[in-house]
């Protein structure tokens, strides 16, 4: 048998860094699981249930546009040639 080993942890051992993307993306994952685990438990009516997705889809919609918008500033040659592009495309497929 092979025998490992271990010695006592240090301080050195131990990555504690919070502000890491994964650190954060982490946590961001473990509220979102805690989340879905307190409403699996709850029976809620669905007019509840239509709101709350609902607002979790105007959030995304949101995230998502802020993103686009910072992308199109931060390049804006790129975003205009994917737009031909995708015009483009979209033309040649409707010609058919």
């Amino acid at each position: 048998m092979t025998e490992t080993f271990t010695r006592p942890t240090s301080p050195e051992d131990i990555d504690n860094e919070p502000d890491l993307d994964s650190a954060r993306l982490e946590r961001e994952a473990d509220a979102i699981l805690l989340e879905g685990e307190a409403r699996a438990f709850a029976p809620r009516p669905i007019h509840e249930a239509v709101r709350e997705d609902a607002l979790a889809a105007g959030a995304w919609t949101r995230t998502r546009a802020e993103r686009l918008r910072r992308a199109v500033e931060d390049e804006p040659m790129r975003a205009t040639f994917y737009a031909l592009g995708l015009g483009l495309v979209i033309g040649m497929l409707i010609a058919r």
